[in-house]
């Protein structure tokens, strides 16, 4: 198994993708003729897929749909999605703001 990141080349992520679909389908007891009528897709679609070759998402989310994984489609890409740069810069601001209001300068002239 491959721990995939933003420098694996898309054709290894394909590959462990491929394998990772591969080994999923057989451990839920899947022939790929059964997971392919399933998927509604072609035997030698599901074949390609599993070889690491390319192939369209929408055959992707019928496979996993099929698999009763259609959870896993939300972590590929969540609904919101936290930047810890932009957390960072966030907090920045907001302790630049308290700051600015919470710590007055007094210069001793000011009237009361």
């Amino acid at each position: 198994m491959t721990k995939i990141n933003d420098f694996t080349p898309e054709d290894e992520i394909l590959k462990e993708l491929a394998g990772r679909l591969a080994r999923i389908r057989k451990a839920q007891g899947y022939s790929q003729t059964r997971l392919a009528e399933e998927a509604g897709i072609g035997v030698a679609t599901l074949r390609r897929i599993e070889a690491g070759q390319d192939s369209q998402l929408a055959t992707w989310l019928k496979l996993l749909k099929a698999l009763n994984m259609a959870g896993a489609i939300d972590a590929l890409l969540p609904e919101t999605f936290n930047s810890p740069m932009a957390e960072a810069l966030a907090g920045t601001r907001r302790k630049r703001r308290k700051q600015s209001t919470s710590t007055r300068v007094v210069w001793g002239d000011e009237e009361q």
